[in-house]
C-alpha cells in the first residue's frame, strides 16, 4: 500500500525535523549573573531611631495630610484615625512592641518599644523588578521608589514581591491603586521634605542623604549608652552643604537638642539588608521582634533576574521545552518499517 503523503505520520516527522533544525540553529548566549544594585550617591532617605520615638503618631497624621489620605477607623465610635497596619490609604505607621509588665522603654523583657513601618526605598527594589509595566520606578538620582498610577495595570506583583509587605492595593475602590510612601517627592518642588520627618518632635525620624544618615547612625552607635549628645531634628544637612543648597529646603536648619544615647543593638538596619535600603533604623530591641525581617545582603531582584536571564536570555528554556515536546512526539511515531498495530 502506498503511504499517503499527507498522513499524520508524515506530519509528525515534518514537525520533528523542523524542531531539530530550529533547535540546532539557535546557539545560546552566555548569561551572566546580575549583581545587587547599590544606592545612588545622592540618594535620599530617612533615619528612624526607635530609642527617640515616643509613639505620638504625629508622623502618621502628617503623612495622611501630605498624601490626602482618608482616616481609617477600627474602633466602634469611629472618632479617631486608628489604622492597624499600612494600607492603600495609610503609608506610614508606628507600631508598638510590648512584653510582660512593660515597665521599661526599649527593653525586650518587661518592656516596650516602637517601630516605624513604611517603604524602605531599597537600593535594588523587588517591586520595581517585578512590575511588568514599569509603574514602579526608582529615581536614578534620589533613589526614591515612585509609583505611576496611570501606568499601573493592577496586577499587584509589587505587593507579592516586597519583603517588607509595603505596597498595598486599594481594594475598597473599583479603580483602586497601589498605595505606598514615596518620601513626599511631590512636596520637594515647594521646598518640603518628608512630612513624617518635618513634624517629628524628637528627631526619631530624620530626613537627609542616606550616606549622611548612615554616618549619623554609626556616630550614635559609637557613643556610650546613657551619655548626652546633640540629636538633630527634621533634616540632616548634607556633608559640605552650601547655604545656597540649604536654602532650597524650608524649615530651620538647626533644630538639634541634647538627648541621652540609647542602649542600641550594634546594627544599622538597612545598611546591608537586600543590598541596602535608603531608610535606616536604630533600635535597642531585636529588629525581628519589632517586625523587621532578617534579610540577606543579596537582593531577591538580583537573584530572580539572574535566573530569568539564564533561562530565557539564551533561549535555554524554549529549547528545553521544544526538546521535550520533540521527545514526546517521537515516542508516538511508528517507524515506517514496522506495521502499525492492527494494520496491514
Amino acid at each position: 500500500m502506498t503511504p499517503d503523503k499527507n498522513s499524520r505520520r508524515n506530519f509528525l516527522k515534518g514537525c520533528l525535523a523542523g524542531g531539530a533544525v530550529a533547535a540546532a540553529a539557535v546557539v545560546p548566549e552566555t548569561a551572566g549573573a546580575r549583581d545587587t544594585l547599590q544606592r545612588p550617591p545622592e540618594g535620599l532617605g530617612l533615619l528612624y531611631d526607635a530609642t527617640l520615638c515616643v509613639g505620638c503618631q504625629a508622623c502618621v497624621a502628617a503623612c495622611k495630610r501630605a498624601n490626602d489620605n482618608p482616616a481609617e477607623f477600627t474602633a466602634m465610635d469611629k472618632l479617631w484615625d486608628t489604622p492597624l497596619d499600612t494600607s492603600g490609604h495609610t503609608f506610614n505607621l508606628i507600631k508598638m512592641y510590648r512584653n510582660g509588665t512593660m515597665q521599661a522603654k526599649d527593653a525586650e523583657e518587661n518592656g516596650f518599644s516602637f517601630m516605624k513601618t513604611s517603604c524602605m526605598h531599597c537600593a535594588d527594589p523587588s517591586c520595581v523588578s517585578a512590575c511588568p509595566v514599569s509603574a514602579m520606578q526608582k529615581d536614578p538620582v534620589t533613589g526614591v521608589v515612585g509609583y505611576d498610577a496611570d501606568a499601573c495595570i493592577g496586577c499587584r506583583y509589587c505587593v507579592a514581591a516586597c519583603p517588607f509587605g509595603i505596597p498595598k492595593y486599594q481594594y475598597d475602590s473599583p479603580t483602586g491603586k497601589i498605595g505606598k510612601c514615596e518620601l513626599c517627592r511631590h512636596r520637594a518642588k515647594d521646598g518640603h521634605y518628608s512630612a513624617c520627618a518635618e513634624v517629628c518632635p524628637t528627631g526619631a525620624t530624620l530626613f537627609g542623604r542616606t550616606e549622611d544618615l548612615l554616618a549619623e547612625a554609626k556616630r550614635r552607635l559609637a557613643l556610650k549608652p546613657g551619655a548626652w549628645t546633640t540629636v538633630p531634628r527634621g533634616r540632616l544637612p548634607a556633608k559640605g552643604e552650601t547655604p545656597e543648597d540649604a536654602a532650597k529646603w524650608k524649615g530651620p536648619l538647626d533644630q538639634g537638642y541634647e538627648a541621652q544615647v540609647g542602649n542600641y543593638i550594634n546594627h544599622v538596619y538597612g545598611e546591608t539588608e537586600y543590598g541596602g535600603t535608603q531608610v535606616l533604623k536604630l533600635s535597642a530591641v531585636n529588629f525581628e521582634k519589632l517586625g523587621m525581617p532578617n534579610l540577606p545582603p543579596r537582593s531577591s531582584a538580583a537573584t530572580s533576574e539572574t535566573i530569568q536571564h539564564t533561562l530565557y536570555g539564551g533561549l535555554l528554556m524554549p529549547i528545553a521545552v521544544l526538546a521535550g515536546l520533540t521527545w514526546v512526539a517521537r515516542r508516538n511515531v511508528v517507524p515506517d518499517d514496522e506495521p502499525a498495530q492492527g494494520g496491514e
